[in-house]
């Protein structure tokens, strides 16, 4: 079925792309479908997923727990004149630990707008995303591993930030899908920044480098590069190079290095890539006839 692509830019509810640049234009029905999709099932459903990502939780909190026994002297927060070529960091000082997330797909599973716009078949609707933002807690689940990976960082004094691209308008229904989800309490402004806290619109440098004001980030996590920075997410950038640059030697020094990246098939910029992009021609092979 060819709804999820809708449901590829759908979470910049808490990721990269926005709301606007998602093609709205009905799928076709798909009420007989007997299964959801197969990136659907692998993510929500498949043991293979839910072991990646408690895997991944696992991962996060073991770091965070044994970074801060030495205080770094950077977070792992971009700077504002930072590029993957020449990175460089916001400074730690003796500022809080802190670890920020993304929200959807990172700390949550949106289960009920997934299944939703999957079982109807249709392309995103930004008016249905707006009631989800308002009223779906307790239709959303932690991710595997997610709320022991929240309370060991708790525990240990990491104070965990929630910046997702969720809308600042809708900020109690997103307080409310997190707590309902089993991870706490986050409040707008302090531990929860969202989408319209600044004129940055969906990128998160800024509230980034807001929250490395305050805090020492020893960890970001997410499923899109984008929640890690908005470098990745420049208009028009070609698939080569934006590969390069999420392998280069700067990004690669820090992935599971205080960058820590969740597994996520549904949706993403890479929904863009087209046969080349995937397949090298030089590995292109046909049978013989």
């Amino acid at each position: 079925m060819r709804a999820l692509p809708l449901v590829a830019a759908l979470l910049l509810g808490g990721c990269a792309s926005a709301p606007a640049e998602v093609a709205t234009t009905p799928a076709p029905p798909s009420a007989e479908a007997a299964k959801p999709p197969v990136a659907l099932q692998y993510l929500y459903g498949s043991p293979e997923a839910a072991v990646a990502v408690r895997a991944t939780n696992a991962r996060i909190a073991d770091y965070g727990v044994g970074r801060i026994k030495q205080r770094p002297k950077d977070s792992v927060v971009l700077a504002a004149v930072a590029t993957m070529d020449a990175p460089s960091f916001e400074p730690c000082g003796n500022k809080p630990f802190a670890a920020v997330f993304d929200a959807d797909e990172t700390l949550i599973w949106n289960l009920g707008p997934m299944r939703h716009f999957a079982e109807k078949g249709t392309a995103f609707d930004v008016k249905v995303w707006d009631q989800w933002e308002k009223t779906g807690a307790g239709k959303a689940a932690a991710m595997p591993g997610t709320v022991e990976m929240v309370n060991r960082l708790r525990a240990a004094g990491i104070t965990v930030i929630a910046n997702t691209n969720r809308s600042a308008a809708n900020a109690k229904g997103s307080e409310d899908t997190l707590r309902a989800s089993g991870l706490g309490e986050f409040k707008h402004g302090e531990t929860l920044f969202l989408m319209g806290d600044d004129a940055t619109g969906s990128s998160k440098d800024g509230r980034r480098r807001a929250i490395a004001s305050k805090y020492c980030v020893i960890i970001l996590g997410g499923d899109q590069l984008g929640d890690f920075s908005q470098q990745f997410n420049v208009k028009d950038l070609p698939a080569a190079q934006r590969m390069t640059l999420a392998t280069s030697a700067g990004a690669s020094a820090l992935w599971d290095k205080g960058w820590f990246l969740f597994p996520n098939p549904v949706y993403g910029p890479w929904e863009k890539l087209g046969w080349g992009d995937a397949f090298p021609s030089d590995k292109q092979w046909e049978p013989s006839q």
